[in-house]
């Protein structure tokens, strides 16, 4: 497996594994112990480089990850992420960035994965009501601390970047990135170079449509995140349906 490496040292596997799917999002969570062999699986594949957040579940794909990944933590690199409250009935999901409330989703989030320390924090979503060098700042005290390695922030904007990395180096930005969206090239990627700061694309192969294996009259359960995002209405796939057959008949030739 080949390794990159992120802001100013942190390396990875060329292919992580982001396991929100497994717990969240895709439908019906995957039995514990399917979702757990599956994650053994990538590790002996070489996959160092392992995604999730509170979120998802809330709560149980840390957990998940945790227990898969105890017996090698010394051998993979765990991100996770921050940025959320949720409701009574833990659907509702309440952006939350206050510092008090970064720590207790750190202490929550190490305990889940069974580990001491946290090697990549993400902020899941910018946060308007706190100042990003209020979070930057936070996370810095939690590197002194031995809490956390190193600072991520996920779909934040190119001045978002530079004001926290002013405050706290940022080592990666995860952000959607993929043949079906491009949007990143304008503005995000040059600002992550100038920084020096890793792109970790989620949603590569575009939430499943670039697999060939959404069809143009694929509908989704209310239990599936995609039944509510625009591109994936009949409409948009019927549209974008050539993408994939240009996709599958350049794969072929090759």
């Amino acid at each position: 497996m080949q390794k990159r490496t992120l802001g100013s040292g942190l390396e990875v596997s060329a292919l992580g594994l982001g396991c929100m799917g497994l717990s969240h999002g895709y439908g019906p969570a995957t039995d514990t112990q399917q979702a757990v062999a599956l994650i053994r699986a990538a590790v002996e594949q070489g996959v160092t480089f392992f995604d999730t957040a509170e979120v998802y579940g809330p709560y149980v794909n840390e957990q998940v990850l945790g227990e898969a990944l105890a017996p090698v933590r010394d051998q993979v690199v765990i991100a996770t992420k921050f940025g959320f409250t949720f409701g009574s009935d833990n659907k509702q999901q309440i952006l939350n960035s206050r510092p008090e409330h970064i720590r207790v989703a750190v202490e929550g989030s190490l305990r889940r994965l069974k580990t001491d320390v946290i090697d990549l924090l993400y902020q899941h979503r910018v946060d308007p009501n706190v100042p990003i060098e209020e979070v930057a700042g936070v996370v810095k005290e939690l590197i002194w601390e031995g809490k956390v390695k190193h600072f991520g922030l996920s779909e934040a904007g190119a001045q978002t970047l530079r004001r926290a990395h002013a405050v706290q180096p940022v080592t990666a930005l995860q952000s959607e990135y993929s043949l079906w969206w491009r949007a990143p090239e304008q503005e995000i990627l040059p600002t992550l170079k100038e920084l020096g700061i890793g792109l970790v694309p989620f949603s590569p192969l575009g939430k499943g449509f670039l697999t060939g294996a959404v069809s143009a009259d694929r509908s989704f359960g209310s239990d599936d995140f995609r039944s509510i995002v625009p591109r994936f209405s009949q409409e948009a796939l019927h549209a974008n349906q050539a993408l994939v057959t240009l996709i599958v008949t350049y794969r072929h030739r090759r």
